[in-house]
């Protein structure tokens, strides 16, 4: 292990003798950063003109200015900064960003970020318990305190409306908690009907968690399912997307996590559901901050630092959006004796801010590992010792030699189901077009404002099972795209206007064993290669920044109507009101396939 890893840190039961005399000036500290305004979590007040001890990588106190006068110690003149706790995201995916957990870290520190909750669901999905595993033996490896919410829905639905290459059972989640102690919680239990109806699995997934003490994160559509939700121990989400429903989940006892995110893309709530605060007068002290995904372009310019931001646009003070994005998060969880503020005792990881909450600084466990906004040497060494995934997870896009990815031209008048988008892309419309008789699709897509989309079971578990649909409103004007990241059960989703460039798009995507990409004239025009379960580059994160951004370019050039992120929502078979799966065309909530053309 390197030795930025949270385990670098000694646990406080070890520390206290030692801690308690620095705080009484018995001992010198390591570290003293001195002549900050410190912003306290506590009491939700930014203190003048103080000094921080710190000693064996946490707090030992926090005093007024020119309180220690010794000598042998460090001291860094904050020059009138805020010193603030730093960052606690308490939910996101990793896998979003497209990098590793030690890639991660970097952006995550550059942005005052440094504990965080993921829910590794999408490499489950994948492989399994062992890329579970494998994410928490990556996490362990990072520069960053990474806790997990082990992943409750694989497959998001039945094996007869998706193939997924995961099967997280009851049994395996509950043997996960009892071999990872940084297994803190259940992660996002999305299946939301299914809780509601009584379905059994997901009530054995729930009791698994809960049997154990562990809390249950939640993910929720719809007022009518808040009751049932909140009775079934889900006790808090992240899918709050107006102020009702917000206000609703917080007087069923559900904590919210308000999550703010880019406002071109599905993941910037925070300003309507805020309002339960802002107009309805809730309190704030059950509400924290988070992120959910973000890409590695976007997690460089939009981190949880970005959304305390956000939260104080929307109505909120500095000192209590900053407690949002730190103290109530790691309350949440049970870790606010280490994390998430600045008591004696805490880990000292610790955000330098200018006067426009702007992270200048950062330090983790007492090192300092962000500087005037650049990573540090100290942190650079071990970003370049990163983890290396088992060989298996370099081999998990198996494909037949020939598949066919387009469905045959009707010879008569038809009515289909179409999938109508629509941004921000979280939730897509069911839409019947009657399709009169033509002589090529090219005509369909030209009258009606439709494009293919087809699904591809990737993991080797059918005989290559080819799922056809059609697409509107999505505003495809030339190639094709396509995606190894297909929500949930991350099947490979290819959307486009003609068989030869998806099919370049597919063979692309095998070749690098996963990716996102974009295909023009039977060219690839950007690619961003994710090898690693098809979910994760090699690279870092400044590295895969720069391909997101080209994709991205490309994306727009191809006419896309939503981001490539809400692209790949579109399989997401639990979220109205239909998508499409390796296995057909599913309705929901009614959780029924229908096929793609009916008769006129």
């Amino acid at each position: 292990m390197g030795s930025l890893t949270r385990f670098s840190v000694a646990p406080l039961a070890t520390m206290t003798r030692k801690l308690a005399g620095v705080a009484s000036g018995r001992a010198d500290p390591d570290l003293v950063i001195r002549g900050a305004r410190v912003l306290s979590t506590y009491s939700e007040r930014i203190l003048a003109d103080r000094e921080i001890w710190i000693s064996g990588g946490r707090i030992a106190a926090v005093k007024p200015s020119g309180s220690y006068q010794g000598s042998s110690f460090n001291l860094y003149d904050a020059r009138g900064g805020i010193i603030a706790p730093g960052l606690v995201d308490p939910h996101l995916h990793i896998e979003s960003s497209m990098v590793t957990a030690c890639a991660y870290a970097e952006a995550a520190l550059l942005n005052g970020t440094t504990t965080i909750f993921c829910d590794s669901h999408e490499i489950g999905n994948v492989m399994d318990v062992a890329g579970v595993e494998a994410m928490l033996e990556d996490a362990r490896r990072a520069p960053l305190s990474i806790f997990l919410t082990v992943p409750s829905t694989v497959p998001a639905t039945s094996p007869e409306l998706e193939t997924a290459g995961g099967d997280l059972t009851a049994e395996k989640i509950g043997a996960l908690f009892d071999k990872w102690p940084e297994a803190l919680a259940l992660g996002e239990k999305m299946d939301f009907v299914q809780v509601a109806m009584g379905d059994e699995r997901s009530h054995a997934i729930l009791a698994a968690a809960l049997q154990r003490g562990r809390p249950v994160s939640g993910h929720v559509y719809g007022r009518e399912f808040v009751a049932a939700y909140a009775a079934s121990g889900v006790t808090d989400t992240h899918e709050a997307i107006d102020r009702d429903i917000a206000d609703d989940l917080l007087e069923a006892g559900i904590w919210l996590f308000l999550r703010g995110g880019p406002p071109t893309t599905p993941w910037h709530s925070l300003p309507e559901a805020i309002k339960t605060i802002t107009e309805l007068g809730a309190s704030h002290k059950r509400i924290a901050v988070c992120t959910d995904d973000r890409d590695a372009d976007d997690l460089l310019m939009f981190g949880l630092d970005w959304v305390v931001r956000e939260a104080i646009k929307a109505g909120m003070s500095p000192e209590q959006a900053w407690s949002m994005g730190s103290l109530h998060g790691a309350t949440r969880f049970g870790v606010e004796n280490e994390v998430g503020g600045l008591g004696g005792g805490r880990r000292a990881d610790l955000v330098l801010l200018d006067d426009a909450m702007k992270p200048v600084n950062t330090w983790y466990g007492g090192e300092l590992v962000v500087e005037d906004r650049k990573v540090t040497p100290l942190l650079d060494k071990e970003l370049s010792d990163r983890y290396r995934y088992p060989d298996a997870a370099y081999r998990t896009v198996k494909l037949p030699e020939k598949l066919k990815l387009t469905p045959e031209l009707p010879a008569e008048t038809v009515t289909i189901n179409a999938i109508r988008t629509e941004l921000p892309g979280i939730t897509l419309g069911h839409e019947k077009i009657m399709l009169e008789a033509a002589n090529s699709w090219q005509e369909h897509f030209d009258r009606h404002g439709l494009c293919f989309v087809t699904v591809v079971e990737r993991h080797g578990k059918s005989d290559g099972n080819v799922a056809y649909g059609l697409l509107s409103n999505f505003s495809l004007k030339r190639g094709a795209v396509a995606s190894s990241v297909g929500h949930d059960s991350h099947n490979i989703i290819i959307a486009g206007l003609n068989e030869e460039d998806m099919q370049v798009a597919l063979r692309a995507i095998e070749k690098t064993q996963g990716g996102v990409c974009v295909v023009v004239d039977g060219k690839v025009t950007a690619m961003v290669e994710l090898p690693i379960a098809g979910l994760l580059s090699e690279k870092r994160v400044t590295e895969v920044a720069e391909e997101v951004k080209l994709l991205k370019k490309e994306w727009d050039a191809a006419g896309c109507s939503i981001p490539y992120m809400g692209f790949n929502l579109i399989p997401l078979s639990v979220i109205p009101e239909i998508r499409i799966t390796d296995k057909g065309l599913v309705l929901v909530p009614e959780m029924e396939i229908v096929p793609l053309v009916e008769g006129a």
